[in-house]
């Protein structure tokens, strides 16, 4: 139970039934050890709430996370502005920070009133008055001429997602600003701030002022891990464990919490313990039903609440002969400040009566002991509700520590800690007795927490150097040096030769498969020919149109259609058959249904042949995995399919990967053309090779076009010194595992992907999208690589960049879009110089083999990343000028699609057909 201990001798002369009546009258406001301990727990169980992700929004006790990942260290210096906003003053601060922490820290500060009309008018009046104040401020001590950072101590809830960010929740003590709530104060400031031309000022850092204080006590004892305020309003903050903040991505490490403990209780758990005085302080507030916690403890209110107590006692006839004066029927008649004058120790009686008569009272000496005992039990109760969540909040440090005694150091500031005489001895003891396994000391903030802020600034520069580091950790691995990419080029050229020895040719990762095409267009081709192109989702018909003669020329109609997941996935035959019906609607659609057309078969996946027209598939890639096609005869099973139809007159004249039709459409344009690259949602290369290389072939004579099927290279594992675990991951959850690895880093199908799990491993250090990772980043294939071009655009502002990845539901800063920006760049850079030290390889594979110090030669190219991607067209040809300087290699992109080469392949196996000069293999 409460004892009241005498504050003077004067207390021997209080009659014992006005004792009784008094005490009986603040019976509710007494509160016994056990009933704190009582609320102790509570509080406990609300932290807990606050902290748990799906418990949080129902949460009174928000626990919002600060981003202030440390106290200070010792290494902060450096001069910095700092501003201090929260009561009915509000303070400008210049704080120099000496490097060594015995050294001194100078502050100059300033104070400026915050009227009403201010705190209650528009928002942007706010900040455009505090703004104003500012440049007053840098104007009289001379610092407009120097570029300086700011931090800026703001005493209300505020839900911030890094530390130059933080959104208004709700205004509390006395501020009512409109249309602030909810929006960026930060912004708001530095707009207001960006307005006046002749200062340079950066608002770099956002912090509340019980951070502020924890990190201005913390730079002069490192023990410091609790900041409290008990000024005009009421608050705590505190280091947190990283692993049980629910509310930030990651687990390692710590964070403070910002409790706004102010709010414990606005759900009615504290209502066994308001009084009808507290509910008629709350009544009477600018935001009645909310911050009730901070209603019993903080200095706005315990003056107040000492004047609905006398006035009741007196209209009850218990005080001042039952005389009420105006003053005291009126609101903030009494102050904090008077009560702290009231409970001085030798002074307070005489105070008392000074204070009661400014309220036209005529106290009796009985009168002004009685008051001077009412001041006693409200700032007392005050002093014990606060020790209580204090105590809760200890306890919780220590358990966090798994420590059976913990040493730590409590930051302290507020008006009513600093100027009661009573209160800091009174709640130092509260403390020690409902949490004795700690020993706390309590360190006073003499500068105020506007040093704390300033002190956050240099840290916020030493995270974004860390950050940096940690960035340009992950984005390293995906840095190729010279050295590496001629690694690359030799292991392709082992892997080249591999594949076309015959003892080995069928372990080979890089299959070099036979194409049966040993000749390029001479420019007699002529005729109508249908082609098919299957090699990504969508699939297409063309009619190509081929005239020889002086002026040849080429015409192609064609229409996309495509293929749904479950036709990719599913059965061969239901695939071979939906490719018919849609051969039937473009026939149709031609009117051409019933006339004889020789037809290409652009088909883009490993085939084995062995002839022009007969390829059996070797394996799916690129998302397809129909059923009981691979190793079979795909040309058979279409004309199994044009049969089941039976509607038209089609010949199937050749099979063809789609790199060969590249090659060959830019050799009808360009002769000096014998290889073929495609880079798009796969990858691979064709090229002209001397049939006396290939083994596993009879005939030695001539060239014959050789698929690579280079998307295998190192699925032997002599890559894996150059793979990431991002390129592991993604692998992984593909659906050939371990297949296709070097496609896997190059291809438009995958680099979208391996950027989504960087992003992801981003968030998660609080790199990224404000360490939340969003249910879109987490789902598979939402970055496809046309948004890698888009972002990486020399055309594209960071505002740009932001739409973009806000149209694919990632909210993001501006620093957001430059990292993100930098990721994809890292990502498609490694690609391009991937492709182009195995395009050297290729090259120098081609001059080796006929003998040649130099060669010219042209690469037809097609795909969409080489075709749309910014910078990849770009940075390949420069890494293949680099690791083959004996090539002179031109890349013709084939404008119009590797079904025109299609076209020609099967136009040069009909002529060569009708002069009969195949032979019974099918070579052409």
């Amino acid at each position: 139970m409460f004892a009241v201990h005498p504050v003077s001798s004067c207390f021997t002369k209080l009659k014992k039934d006005q004792i009784k009546t008094v005490d009986s009258f603040l019976q509710h406001m007494r509160l016994s050890d056990d009933v704190l301990l009582d609320i102790k727990a509570r509080f406990q169980a609300e932290m807990e709430k606050g902290l748990k992700k799906d418990t949080n929004p129902t949460a009174r006790v928000k626990m919002l996370p600060t981003h202030v990942r440390s106290t200070p260290d010792g290494s902060e210096n450096g001069d910095f502005l700092a501003l201090d906003l929260g009561g009915s003053k509000f303070r400008v601060l210049n704080v120099k920070l000496s490097k060594n922490r015995k050294g001194s820290v100078q502050i100059d500060s300033q104070l400026y009133p915050a009227p009403k009309e201010i705190t209650h008018g528009s928002g942007a009046k706010l900040f455009e008055y505090v703004a104003n104040c500012l440049v007053d401020f840098m104007e009289t001590k001379k610092l407009k001429h120097k570029k300086l950072p700011l931090g800026a101590t703001f005493s209300f809830p505020c839900k911030q997602t890094k530390l130059g960010e933080g959104v208004l929740l709700s205004w509390t003590k006395s501020f009512k600003a409109e249309g602030v709530q909810g929006t960026d104060v930060v912004h708001s400031l530095q707009n207001a701030i960006n307005k006046h031309k002749d200062i340079d000022v950066d608002v770099l850092a956002l912090v509340n002022d019980t951070v502020g204080t924890m990190m201005a006590c913390g730079y002069d004892d490192q023990y410091c891990e609790v900041g409290v305020i008990i000024g005009t309003g009421s608050n705590a903050c505190y280091m947190e464990e990283m692993s049980n903040v629910d509310l930030v991505e990651g687990d390692e490490g710590r964070m403070c919490i910002n409790t706004e403990w102010g709010a414990f209780g606005d759900d009615g758990l504290l209502e066994d313990i308001r009084t009808e005085f507290d509910k008629e302080i709350d009544s009477g507030s600018i935001n009645p039903g909310v911050q009730l916690f901070e209603k019993m403890i903080g200095g706005l209110y315990l003056g107040e609440l000492v004047r609905v107590i006398l006035l009741e006692m007196t209209k009850r006839g218990l005080l001042f002969n039952g005389k009420v004066s105006t003053a005291l029927l009126t609101k903030q008649k009494i102050e904090t400040e008077h009560v702290a004058a009231m409970e001085k120790y030798k002074e307070g009686l005489s105070n008392t009566r000074r204070i009661l008569k400014q309220l036209d009272l005529d106290p009796s000496e009985d009168d002004c002991i009685a008051v001077q005992h009412v001041c006693t039990i409200v700032s007392f109760r005050s002093a014990k509700l606060c020790a209580a969540a204090l105590a809760a909040i200890l306890t919780r440090i220590r358990e966090n520590k798994k420590l059976k005694r913990l040493r730590i150091t409590v930051g302290v500031d507020g008006t009513v800690y600093r100027i009661h005489p009573q209160y800091a001895k009174r709640l130092h003891k509260v403390v020690k007795r409902l949490e004795p396994n700690c020993d706390v000391r309590f360190l006073l903030s003499e500068s105020g927490s506007g040093k704390g802020a300033a002190m956050v600034i240099p840290m916020a520069f030493r995270l974004q150097l860390q950050q940096g580091k940690q960035i340009d950790e992950i984005l390293a691995l995906f840095k190729l040096n010279k050295q590496t990419l001629v690694d690359v080029k030799k292991k392709m050229m082992v892997e080249l030769k591999n594949g076309l020895k015959k003892e080995i040719h069928d372990s080979a990762t890089v299959k070099m498969l036979p194409t049966y095409v040993c000749g390029t267009p001479d420019g007699t081709e002529e005729g109508n020919f249908l082609v098919l192109d299957l090699g990504e989702t969508n699939f297409k018909v063309l009619l190509v149109k081929i005239r020889s003669g002086q002026r040849k020329y080429v015409t192609m109609c064609n229409d996309n259609f495509g293929i749904p997941l479950e036709i990719m996935q599913g059965t061969g035959e239901e695939l071979f058959d939906h490719i018919v019906q849609c051969i039937a609607d473009f026939l149709e659609f031609m009117r051409i249904k019933g006339t004889p057309l020789s037809l290409g078969f652009k088909f883009s996946f490993p085939c084995k042949q062995v002839s022009i027209d007969k390829g059996t598939l070797i394996e799916w890639t690129k998302g397809f995995k129909a059923t009981n096609c691979e190793g079979e005869d795909i040309v058979d099973m279409l004309r199994k399919a044009i049969k089941r139809r039976n509607e038209f007159d089609l010949d199937i004249v050749t099979v063809v990967n789609d790199t060969v039709g590249t090659m060959m459409a830019c050799a009808y344009e360009d002769p000096n053309c014998e290889i073929g690259l495609i880079v798009g949602t796969g990858t691979n290369v064709c090229y002209m090779e001397e049939m006396k290389n290939i083994e596993y072939i009879e005939e030695k004579e001539e060239r014959m076009c050789i698929n690579t099927e280079w998307g295998g290279f190192g699925d032997n594992g002599c890559l894996d010194d150059i793979r990431t675990n991002y390129d592991q991951q993604v692998d992984e959850g593909s659906l050939n595992s371990g297949k296709q690895r070097f496609e896997k880093m190059i291809s438009g199908m995958y680099l979208g992907e391996i950027v989504r799990q960087i992003l992801i491993e981003l968030t998660k250090h609080d790199l990224l999208f404000r360490g939340l990772i969003s249910e879109r980043l987490r789902t598979k294939g939402i970055f496809e690589s046309k948004f890698i071009s888009m972002i990486e655009s020399d055309q594209q502002a960071l505002h740009q960049v932001r739409n973009i990845l806000q149209q694919l539901g990632l909210e993001s800063t501006c620093d957001d879009s430059i990292i993100v920006k930098k990721v994809c760049g890292t990502v498609s850079k490694r690609a391009a110089q991937l492709c182009g030290a195995g395009m050297a390889a290729v090259v120098d594979k081609i001059r080796e083999n006929r003998g040649l110090h130099h060669l010219d030669i042209t690469v037809g190219v097609d795909g969409i990343l080489y075709k749309l991607h910014p910078h990849f067209s770009r940075i390949l040809q420069e890494t293949v000028a680099d690791l083959a300087p004996k090539c002179n290699v031109t890349f013709m992109l084939s404008e119009d699609g590797s079904g025109k080469g299609a076209a020609l392949i099967t136009a040069v196996a009909k002529r060569l057909h009708n002069k009969i000069t195949i032979d019974r293999k099918g070579i052409l």
